[in-house]
């Protein structure tokens, strides 16, 4: 689909944005809880973990939606 509006464009990227946050979220999840039971690790050390992680994911989803979307306005595979 090739958004003609902007709102066209901004239904494609906050459908992009849901599907994408919903995908990546098990991997979050994952790694956040890895980090907590991480016995050699201090609370704070966990702390900085879990920001990492979390910056971390916001960057990829970022990028995959960019990805996905001008995928679909250039008409990628």
């Amino acid at each position: 689909m090739v958004p003609e509006t902007k709102e066209e464009l901004r239904r494609l990227v906050s459908t992009t944005t849901v599907e994408v946050y919903e995908e990546m979220t098990p991997q979050l999840v994952k790694l956040i809880e890895e980090t907590k039971q991480n016995e050699s690790l201090t609370e704070a050390q966990k702390q900085d973990e879990i920001t990492l992680h979390m910056l971390g994911y916001t960057k990829a989803c970022t990028n995959e939606i960019i990805i996905e979307v001008l995928g679909e306005i250039l008409g990628l595979e």
